[in-house]
């Protein structure tokens, strides 16, 4: 058997499509893309780019935080989730620990920085599930995960009913993911989102979409550390050929800000009001190029609020 048979067989397309085919998925409500505004650290955060999408106009569907629940208090979780209850948008804490924060020295060289963001040992791994089931009970719904190990446990953790079915886990761009069986695999574990590695053109999109149901989390304005670069005039194919897909602006020219504290509060508050009008342009560029592309009101179902 060919190898292209063989994909085909399993589900999984032979090739990149060329004709970057319209995707025909779309989230529960119908609607092709939702907007996400990553690296949120604080609730103080959390409120400056709520009033900055309402200033700008931008349709605000899910923040996304990278420093980890255990970098919150029990009463900052708590002003964030009642934030995101009250603005009826996703709020999606990453899970605590990590190898970065360990006293390990691998994570810091630069032949294996992709393990950062993955845990070291059982202790970890228990230290990961206690801070998801603290932000849980604090009312959170969504946790970026960044260890496949851990995602494992937790669809078990689902099966057993120790955790509510509607968490939703979001995979983070920090594990590198780019084809189509990778992200195949990561939805038969329980991903229920998947932010893809950041440079992938629209046709490696179509294949990985072709392959999937779960929603795409794509940057558009790129970190520094993940490339720095901005792909405003792709977003219009982007939505069509991806659906349904959440578009990501963070800061291009930024700078490694985790673990985020109180010290650097006027830089994230910065970055706010940046990712916000970085959003902004891709928003005005769908409105030129795809007009009738459809996106998602706020509280929309699939969305994680908090409860």
């Amino acid at each position: 058997m060919k190898t292209e048979d063989l994909l085909k067989k399993i589900g999984l397309p032979a090739r990149d499509p060329a004709g970057l085919p319209t995707s025909t998925k779309t989230f529960p409500d119908g609607s092709q893309y939702r907007i996400e505004i990553p690296s949120v650290e604080s609730p103080e955060q959390l409120r400056r780019v709520v009033e900055r999408a309402d200033e700008y106009e931008v349709p605000l569907h899910r923040i996304s935080q990278g420093s980890g629940v255990m970098m919150l208090t029990d009463r900052e979780v708590e002003e964030m989730v009642e934030i995101g209850r009250s603005e009826r948008i996703e709020v999606s804490l990453f899970t605590g620990p990590r190898a970065s924060y360990d006293v390990g020295g691998t994570s810091k060289s630069a032949n294996a920085a992709a393990v950062s963001w993955r845990l070291r040992g059982a202790d970890q791994l228990r230290d990961a599930i206690e801070d998801i089931q603290r932000g849980i009970h604090l009312g959170v719904r969504s946790f970026l995960i960044a260890d496949e190990g851990l995602l494992w446990v937790l669809y078990e953790m689902k099966k057993e009913g120790m955790i509510p079915k509607e968490v939703v886990w979001k995979i983070s761009v920090t594990t590198g993911y780019g084809n189509p069986a990778s992200v195949r695999l990561l939805e038969r574990l329980g991903a229920g989102t998947v932010n893809v590695m950041t440079d992938l053109s629209i046709s490696q999109l179509a294949s990985i979409r072709s392959a999937i149901r779960i929603p795409l989390d794509v940057y558009i304005s790129v970190p520094t550390g993940y490339g720095g670069f901005v792909r405003h005039y792709d977003v219009p194919d982007m939505v069509r050929v991806a659906s349904p897909i959440y578009l990501k602006f963070s800061i291009p020219l930024g700078r490694n800000v985790y673990p985020a504290g109180k010290h650097i509060l006027s830089t994230m508050l910065d970055y706010a009001d940046e990712e916000v009008r970085q959003a902004r342009i891709s928003y005005e560029h769908l409105q030129r190029d795809y007009p009738s592309a459809k996106t998602s009101k706020k509280g929309a179902k699939g969305l994680a609020i908090p409860v």
